[in-house]
């Protein structure tokens, strides 16, 4: 009989989605085996953009010190028409999940991170040169047959079972097509060359957006001095003439004074794709990252929301191996990351258009009503803070609504008529969002929210000690949960409510005054913190034992089991992973 290497999980595709996804099992302590058809990582540049969202994952993991020096923070986009003159900037200035908004990065450095961090985990391998061939799936496991070329160049097969499979293959996945699926969407005509240049001959570090109607261009100062310019190309522009030296050489001739100098990385010809899977999983076999979506790249957020994939689905995963849910919880998968995968390609859609406008009348026209808008404060910051993006809601999955307390929804508004909610100064509801990441005071210093509290469920409440709020009922199904209590009060009364603390409740000080003010605007005290950093409910202490309850169900949550594993989290802020 043949052998068979098995462990819980296979990735198919060492690509940014799959090695994030494998950094987050390992650090739960999950098996995880990396199948990937390259010999290599790709070493050349891709994606330019990375969000304050996937930082903050990456911190989860443990590997943002590694990756920051790849980064250019708060990397500013201008769109300017072809005259050059600026009709739109992008700035964000918020911090609100603990970075900056917007990084421009490095992604072979960056991906290069993702794959050596997998270093930290014996339990985690990743194979190059491995494709594969087959697949078949029976109730309990997937079982996969894959090809590869041994020592002596001979085509060998090998044998690999597992739980569960994800497929990070890309947009072209076979998982996908495995799965039949639809891959919803467009995909436009308009091609782009791309030229990535060592030696940035420019020095400008930061984006702008060509809105050019004789021919639209990008150009982009990324980190380690590479610049990208990406030019559109015209119908009767065969990809053999786009990447001509001479042809390269015409389209940089504006932009640089002797393209003949420049040290290229790559010129490459790439059509955009607009596409959404109908379904990100049937049974034991899932997709992730490209696989699941393709998105055009004027947002940048290709690369990121494959680590908002892997963000969802990696507690997911280890807690259903953990034996602690059912892997019904599975479902929740596609319902909360579709919607906003879908509304992410369509921006990126809808910037393209604003871009691509190659009729003269048109582009005077689009610039005329940009410089009319930008003559209104409210509207020009709309522009510059980013706040026409839209931000992940969860309406349907691990959640509790916080009106009615009902089970797997949550609806955006708090129509509860309590005096409490009704003199709030926000009656938008936080569930379904992700929780802010101040800077907090511990025992041990200052810290970020999230190194201060672990990577598993937290239950937070304002001004108050979790035990002196919930009844010993609910205190037993959190700790089963592996759930962290925490207290979060003024600086000033830390100390003391430090001293009068049980062991296992963690007290954090805010000193910014942040946490304060965000509990201020809303009525709900107590905070059930997922391990994505999404909040799943959101009450009135009160309310607490109920929400905890719609949770528990919406998890599909099975109860403790023996032999829990330790979640690799700060010494002083340690939780249980059942």
């Amino acid at each position: 009989m043949a052998q068979v290497t098995t462990s819980e999980v296979i990735i198919v595709g060492a690509g940014p989605t799959g090695l994030m996804l494998a950094n987050i099992l390992g650090k739960y302590g999950r098996s995880v085996t990396v199948l990937e058809a390259r010999e290599t990582l790709i070493d050349y540049p891709r994606g330019v953009g990375l969000d304050d969202e996937s930082l903050r994952t990456i911190q989860t993991v443990g590997l943002v010190d590694e990756v920051r020096p790849h980064t250019t923070p708060q990397h500013i986009m201008r769109l300017v028409n072809g005259r050059g003159k600026t009709i739109l900037v992008n700035n964000p200035q918020t911090d609100e999940f603990g970075w900056e908004r917007k990084h421009g990065f490095i992604q072979p450095e960056v991906d290069k991170v993702l794959y050596d961090g997998l270093e930290r985990f014996d339990h985690v391998n990743v194979l190059f040169g491995h494709e594969v061939t087959t697949v078949e799936e029976d109730s309990d496991k997937v079982s996969l047959t894959v090809t590869l070329t041994d020592a002596e160049g001979q085509q060998v097969e090998k044998n690999f079972e597992a739980q569960y499979l994800v497929g990070c293959e890309g947009g072209k996945s076979p998982t996908r097509k495995r799965l039949n699926v639809s891959f919803e969407g467009e995909s436009p005509a308009t091609r782009w060359l791309v030229v990535d240049v060592n030696n940035d001959p420019l020095g400008t570090p930061n984006v702008f957006l060509g809105a050019d109607p004789k021919r639209p261009y990008v150009s982009i100062g990324l980190p380690h001095a590479v610049r990208r310019w990406e030019f559109m190309l015209h119908d009767d522009e065969s990809e053999e003439m786009a990447t001509d030296p001479d042809f390269v050489d015409q389209m940089l001739r504006e932009h640089v004074p002797n393209p003949r100098d420049l040290d290229f990385i790559r010129r490459r010809v790439f059509t955009h794709h607009a596409r959404v899977a109908g379904s990100f999983r049937k049974g034991r076999q899932i997709i992730a990252g490209d696989a699941a979506h393709l998105m055009p790249v004027w947002m940048g957020q290709g690369w990121n929301s494959g680590m908002r994939d892997a963000t969802n689905l990696g507690w997911k995963l280890a807690s259903i191996l953990s034996g602690q849910v059912s892997d019904d919880v599975l479902d929740t998968y596609t319902s909360e990351r579709k919607d906003h995968s879908k509304a992410m390609v369509d921006l990126s859609l809808t910037m393209g258009k604003v871009i691509k406008i190659t009729n003269p009348a048109g582009a005077v026209a689009r610039d005329a009503i940009s410089s009319a808008l930008n003559l209104f404060p409210s509207v020009k910051s709309y522009f510059s803070d980013m706040r026409f993006k839209p931000m992940p809601r969860y309406t349907q999955g691990v959640l509790a609504d916080p009106t009615t307390q009902a089970s797997g929804k949550a609806a955006a508004k708090l129509t509860r008529k309590l005096i409490p909610v009704t003199t709030a100064n926000t009656r938008v509801s936080p569930v379904g969002v992700q929780f802010p990441q101040p800077d907090v005071t511990t025992s041990a210093g200052v810290k970020k929210f999230d190194d201060a509290v672990g990577n598993w469920w937290t239950v937070i409440v304002w001004g108050n000690d979790p035990k002196d709020v919930l009844p010993v009922a609910s205190l037993k199904k959190l700790e089963a949960l592996g759930a962290k209590l925490v207290a979060v009060v003024p600086q000033t009364q830390r100390e003391w409510a430090e001293r009068d603390a049980d062991s296992d409740v963690l007290v954090l000080g805010d000193h910014t005054g942040r946490l304060k003010k965000w509990f201020d605007d809303r009525p709900t005290p107590m905070i059930f913190l997922r391990p994505d950093r999404f909040v799943a409910g959101a009450c009135l202490n009160q309310d607490g034992p109920q929400t905890l309850e719609a949770i528990l169900e919406a998890l599909h949550f099975r109860g403790p089991v023996s032999n829990p594993g330790t979640v690799s989290v700060p010494d002083d802020a340690s939780s249980l992973l059942p």
